[in-house]
């Protein structure tokens, strides 16, 4: 099958998106209201449109730092090897810390991360997913706050690729292929 010849079709409209980050926004400021600094990491690179618009919204001080983990390459389907491709830069021992991530499929990403992110003793580390699909899950995790839950579609656009293809698209799209 040809993997070039597709549309997009609106899934999440960037109205609802931007609704939905203001919300998630107010209840972790009210989470993190204890804490002097938020870490906020966001996985790479998918994360990067979500992580800018959730900061901003945040009324709390924060710091941001990245860390680029895959486990897709150019596929649709994940390799379930997860490698660290770019990490931290800072020291989150004793820090409250917000993993962001774009979107939980089969829990193998995020959970690797936790696990990396919790062996260096940060106070506290929740995490946060723009997007969800339990019916994908082959690893028993959660994020602490979702945005959407969505049904297992593939799907692009605010941050999320295709082949490094649609990132830019200001909401979530459902990717059709087309003969």
């Amino acid at each position: 099958m040809d993997h070039s010849n597709y549309t997009v079709d609106t899934l999440i409209s960037a109205k609802s998106i931007a609704a939905r980050v203001e919300e998630l926004a107010a209840e972790i400021s009210a989470a993190y209201s204890d804490t002097d600094k938020l870490v906020v990491v966001g996985l790479l690179r998918g994360s990067f449109v979500f992580i800018a618009d959730l900061v901003r919204e945040l009324d709390l001080p924060v710091e941001v730092d990245f860390l680029e983990a895959s486990s897709y390459g150019d596929g649709m389907e994940s390799s379930r090897e997860v490698r660290i491709l770019k990490d931290l830069r800072g020291e989150i021992n004793g820090r409250d810390v917000l993993l962001v991530e774009d979107i939980v499929d089969t829990g193998f990403t995020l959970s690797h991360v936790i696990r990396l992110l919790q062996s260096r003793e940060p106070r506290r580390l929740e995490t946060i997913a723009l997007l969800d699909k339990p019916s994908r899950r082959e690893v028993d995790i959660r994020a602490s706050w979702t945005g959407f839950e969505i049904p297992d579609e593939f799907v692009v656009g605010y941050g999320i690729d295709y082949a490094q293809r649609n990132r830019n698209l200001p909401f979530i799209g459902k990717v059709r292929f087309t003969e």
